[in-house]
């Protein structure tokens, strides 16, 4: 008889960043836990209460000690030991794409099973059979999301050229309605930039997509918000006639920045799409049935958003392609990276 069994890898660790410190814990320690494996997190510097707070919530409900474990600290140190310890047998990564090469190396030396969801850059292409008034005010609510602070946020914009003036009028005009403040108060739609170097790259991509040739139609500056408060918060802005080859156009912004580029040839524009060494999310908005397949199969990434730019889901598989990673997060399909495959032949 021939048996397959599936069993836990054991020891796992799991490194978090910043932007979403509760989901981004929940969504690897949840099929750790379901597969029998215990874990160690390591929570991002900037935001270690939160994970503080959900081992306090998990002692409370009664998790057996050891199941549920946390470690702060310097994390090329914590991670050096972690790849060192053949306990461990499994690592889950979210972050850059050069912390994920480096923890590629690290695994390299016991093997350690490893999954990294890296950085992104995502285009939003426009075609021209839109409702623009609707594209636009879903395209505007993806990017500006958490500030734009998120790996699936669109960077880039790519607009056909027969309603290029209209959808670059409707997202202004929707962005511009937006509240920028603090989060706990009511009607705000934007909060802060997490440091002042995430402030800094925003103006430093501004100021390159101007010197292009870019266009600023609104925003482009930090928001004095008063006394007590720092100055990160930053206006929802949009770039027209932007350069393929601007920075924006390049590199992860993480900011309420949006660049828009023409284009005409719907080849040519799954080629700029693809133009990137990045393969998480992409978005693209159409009424065309054939043109929804040939676009969603020619786009090199591992999440494509077809006239939504929201597609996240606990049920759904998450990652990327390229340098954006390696495995996935969510539905069934994450439970293959905390469990081993083990072949049972009984001879009867």
């Amino acid at each position: 008889r021939m048996f397959v069994l599936r069993q836990g890898v054991g020891v796992t660790a799991s490194i978090t960043p910043w932007n979403f410190p509760l989901a981004m814990i929940t969504r690897k320690l949840g099929p750790a836990l379901a597969a029998g494996c215990t874990q160690v997190i390591k929570p991002a510097r900037e935001t270690p209460l939160t994970a503080m707070a959900l081992c306090g919530l998990a002692q409370e409900a009664g998790f057996p000690p050891g199941t549920v474990n946390l470690v702060t600290g310097p994390a090329a140190t914590i991670a050096e030991t972690w790849f060192a310890d053949l306990a461990v047998r499994k690592v889950s990564f979210t972050g850059s794409t050069e912390v994920g090469r480096r923890l590629i190396e690290l695994s390299a030396q016991n093997v350690t099973r490893l999954s990294l969801e890296l950085g992104g850059h995502a285009p939003v292409i426009v075609f021209p059979d839109v409702d623009v008034a609707e594209a636009a005010a879903e395209a505007v609510r993806g990017k500006f999301r958490n500030s734009g602070q998120s790996c699936i946020s669109p960077n880039r914009y790519y607009v056909h050229d027969d309603v290029y003036d209209d959808f670059v009028d409707a997202f202004s005009e929707a962005s511009r309605g937006l509240c920028v403040g603090v989060g706990t108060e009511a009607g705000v739609h934007v909060g802060p930039l997490i440091d002042d170097a995430a402030v800094a790259k925003a103006f430093e991509h501004i100021e390159d997509a101007v010197a292009r040739g870019g266009k600023v139609t609104t925003g482009g500056s930090t928001i004095d918000m008063g006394a007590g408060y720092t100055n990160r918060f930053f206006e929802p802005t949009v770039i027209a006639n932007a350069s393929h080859d601007a920075l924006v156009c390049r590199e992860e912004t993480f900011a309420p920045v949006a660049p828009m580029v023409r284009f005409t040839d719907e080849a040519d524009v799954i080629r700029m799409a693809n133009d990137t060494v990045y393969g998480l999310a992409s978005y693209f908005f159409t009424r065309d049935i054939g043109r929804v397949m040939r676009v969603a199969e020619g786009l090199e990434y591992g999440i494509v958003g077809i006239n939504d730019c929201l597609p996240s889901t606990a049920q759904a598989p998450f990652g990327g392609v390229k340098q954006s990673g390696l495995g996935r997060e969510g539905g069934h399909f994450v439970m293959d990276e905390y469990t081993e495959v083990k072949y049972l032949s009984i001879r009867i």
